[in-house]
């Protein structure tokens, strides 16, 4: 591959670290930015790796979002609720202060959830299900967006990708993850297509008219589809409701109107929510975890693939070789290093 760079991941860490502290952002927020970032490229999810520093440095520049921010634990005594306000910064870094809390209430209760709010928020949501997993828990990860997708039979965006993510532990292996917009596609694919100046598949979006287009440029000035129809709709509605509604923040027509723009990363909040696989099957016959191997093996057996498998084979092999970056993504990532926010248009 012509200019391209290996790094270890430790080294891929540092750089974009180091890029983010360039951007004013301070640890606290840089760290947890560059993980969720590298874990992106790690895994080969290009769609959220180091293409989207670019964008969360913008969200700085734009004052939509506090690059200074430390989230706070809001007290809920007596509660299976976990609160973490993030201070108008970042949402990584709030997830990692409220994990440790949703954690132990979780293994307490046997079910908890948190809430982050006041966040900016522009990762993948598989990082938090598969903290979960770590900590032997099952997990569910919501969070809308801005307004840039149809509902079922709609022509103008007002739900947004609204992702949604579940995780399951597997002791001694990978955990059952998945991680999916309820939209045909995430934002930053059909971003992805248009940079590569490649026409989008059919039926992933619509123009401005309502009419369906293959046109990224068309698309990300009309409107995405949710994927499966109306049943993507309907989930994608009901995570406006939970993640935004329900914990008091914003719902996507509600971000759009804050930022104005779909060029930064949208301001919402985000709800996580664990379960302990054994508490809910105490005094039931069966280990939980055992009657899920069962049914793990029974899908591979008849030959389809548990979901992020593909992830997980690119994790061992960047562990075990490295990063590779292209040369535009190497000029990218020293330049941001170069100049920090005076490199954003």
């Amino acid at each position: 591959m012509s200019g391209a760079t290996t790094l270890s991941i430790e080294a891929l860490q540092s750089r974009v670290e180091a890029i983010f502290a360039k951007g004013g952002l301070n640890a606290i927020q840089a760290a947890a930015l560059s993980r969720v970032i590298v874990a992106g490229e790690r895994d080969a999810c290009k769609s959220h790796g180091v293409y989207r520093i670019e964008g969360a440095l913008r969200t700085v520049k734009a004052g939509k979002v506090k690059p200074d921010a430390v989230p706070q634990l809001v007290p809920q005594e007596a509660s299976a609720i976990v609160r973490v306000n993030a201070m108008g910064g970042f949402a990584n870094p709030a997830f990692e202060l409220g994990l440790p809390h949703l954690v132990e209430k979780a293994k307490t209760h046997g079910i908890a959830a948190m809430a982050v709010n006041d966040c900016t928020h522009f990762s993948a949501l598989w990082p938090e299900v598969e903290a979960l997993t770590q900590n032997g828990l099952a997990g569910i990860v919501m969070c809308p967006s801005y307004a840039t997708v149809a509902p079922a039979g709609g022509t103008k965006p007002l739900l947004g990708t609204n992702p949604f993510a579940f995780g399951w532990p597997r002791p001694g292996t990978n955990p059952y993850v998945f991680d999916f917009a309820t939209s045909v596609a995430a934002r930053g694919e059909i971003e992805l297509y248009r940079r590569a100046g490649k026409p989008l598949p059919e039926g992933w979006a619509i123009d401005a008219d309502g009419n369906p287009t293959t046109d990224p440029e068309a698309a990300l000035a009309g409107a995405m589809l949710t994927f499966g129809g109306h049943k993507g709709s309907a989930i994608g509605t009901m995570i406006e409701l939970l993640a935004g509604i329900m914990i008091g923040d914003l719902t996507s027509p509600e971000v759009l109107d804050f930022l104005g723009t779909t060029t930064l990363a949208p301001f919402h909040g985000e709800l996580i929510i664990a379960f302990s696989p054994e508490a809910f099957s105490a005094g039931r016959k069966g280990d939980p975890f055992a009657r899920a191997e069962v049914l793990f093996e029974a899908i591979v057996g008849q030959g389809a693939r548990l979901p992020s498998q593909r992830r997980f084979a690119a994790r061992g092999k960047s562990t075990s070789e490295g990063i590779t970056l292209n040369e535009a993504e190497v000029a990218q990532l020293d330049r941001l290093l170069e100049l920090g926010l005076d490199a954003i248009a």
